[in-house]
């Protein structure tokens, strides 16, 4: 067995699509909803894939994806070249950093889907890219971020740094099975954030497997001190949401969903 330790390498992008895709749909229709319902163009800040990025563009948008993998993007060039002319006519995408770009046109909405903002650890980057999405945000422009909302026991018990099964095995085209475990590195109380660790276990239909870990950094926020980040940054809350149902946010929802313009 084989064992690989990297941020965002190709073997992320190859197996993003196949381990969410059936575990993480329920976000993509809200995020189209407000591209569509903003008319004019969306900026997707951490765009990956394009899991949500392409949705949008199928549902009319003109959209600009955002990201520091070029594995990631690549993915998303090779996915785009299947859709018809009209989508991909819709589409731009950038390789930069979300806390340092800048690009020659605004935006009517602006997105950070699925926590790409979480890797953010220290207080400068994250005033960085609230600072780029202002700048780049039209008057009357929408922003959303949404992080998860965290558990207090995941966030310090030792259990956590144990591997655990993040999800049921996956099949994978030539016949492989992908089965992904997640596990907690090390906590960073003081800092607020905890080292995770995502191993994919691929079987290869010739028999020969491997196990190929991505470590990487989570921040976590909690909701006061998000909202002071935003008001800080030149942004009113318009909306907050505890899932993307838009139900209300409750000791017991799973997401923060912030919704914001600029103040």
């Amino acid at each position: 067995m084989s064992q690989n330790n990297g941020d965002y390498g190709d073997f992320v992008a190859e197996y993003y699509d196949p381990a969410y895709e059936n575990i993480r749909r329920h976000d993509i229709q809200f995020f189209v909803d407000y591209a569509v319902a903003a008319g004019g163009k969306t900026l997707e800040l951490g765009c990956g894939t394009g899991r949500v990025l392409i949705a949008s563009a199928r549902a009319g948008c003109e959209i600009t994806g955002l990201d520091f993998s070029p594995f990631m993007l690549q993915k998303c060039r090779e996915k785009l070249a299947k859709e018809s002319e009209a989508v991909q006519s819709r589409v731009k995408l950038i390789q930069g950093d979300m806390t340092k770009f800048s690009l020659d046109e605004k935006f009517e909405l602006i997105t950070i889907p699925f926590r790409p903002f979480q890797h953010l650890i220290t207080v400068d980057e994250q005033k960085a890219c609230l600072a780029c999405v202002h700048k780049h945000l039209a008057p009357k422009g929408r922003f959303i971020l949404d992080v998860f909302h965290p558990s207090i026991p995941r966030l310090t018990d030792p259990k956590y740094l144990m591997e655990m099964d993040n999800e049921p095995p996956v099949n994978l085209p030539q016949g492989s099975v992908l089965r992904r475990t997640v596990r907690t590195a090390g906590f960073h109380l003081d800092r607020q954030y905890n080292d995770i660790e995502l191993i994919h276990y691929v079987k290869h239909a010739d028999g020969r497997e491997e196990r190929l870990v991505h470590a990487f950094p989570m921040r976590y926020f909690f909701r006061y001190e998000l909202e002071h980040l935003l008001s800080g940054s030149g942004f009113k809350i318009i909306d907050f949401f505890g899932n993307y149902d838009r139900s209300p946010f409750t000791s017991e929802s799973p997401e923060m969903i912030f919704v914001v313009e600029k103040a």
